[in-house]
């Protein structure tokens, strides 16, 4: 969540099971610019004292309708906006990319530290990680709501004086779509 004007902006990070060490990473090497919230925020029913703009990065298609509906009506409620944006979508471009994804395993893997020879060993002997990488990849390809999708969730919210935004952005990365949906 961003607060106060751009010039001093503070991010705030939620989640419904925060992983303290990686924020505390994070909160270091943004010069404290970057905060987390220490208590479990589900997204569906943020707490009031929580304001300012909400986002979610390659995870709104991890919630079924009920859920996503839950998560756009609490930000109405609240009179708080919201940006949601995914990577991945249902066309046969991302889904291609999954399998470069795959591949791009087997070449990096080498490179990553801390060194593990488990980690050779789940990647070349027995493909293990690749073939998670793939199936995760392929599955939320499947699962990203379409943008007439999204109209359809916004359509069933109890809310009159809000402007929605619905749309895909070309990425930079060989022109593969970024959906978006925002709340003003």
């Amino acid at each position: 969540m961003l607060q106060g004007d751009t010039a001093a902006y503070r991010i705030w990070l939620t989640d419904k099971f925060p992983n303290f060490t990686a924020f505390e990473k994070v909160k270091a090497a943004s010069a404290n610019r970057i905060d987390f919230d220490r208590s479990s925020v589900d997204a569906m029913e943020v707490p009031a004292e929580l304001e300012g703009f909400r986002t979610m990065f390659s995870s709104f298609h991890h919630f079924p309708p009920a859920q996503a509906r839950a998560i756009l009506q609490n930000a109405l409620d609240a009179r708080q906006g919201i940006g949601i944006f995914e990577i991945t979508s249902r066309s046969a471009s991302a889904v291609g990319m999954m399998f470069l994804w795959f591949l791009m395993a087997f070449a990096v893997t080498p490179t990553i530290r801390p060194f593990r020879w488990s980690r050779l060993l789940y990647t070349y002997v027995l493909p293990i990680i690749p073939l998670v990488l793939l199936f995760d990849g392929l599955v939320s390809c499947l699962r990203t709501y379409r943008t007439r999708e999204l109209r359809a969730l916004i359509e069933e919210l109890a809310a009159t004086d809000y402007w929605w935004e619905v749309g895909e952005h070309s990425g930079s990365f060989r022109g593969l779509p970024v959906t978006l949906e925002k709340l003003l």
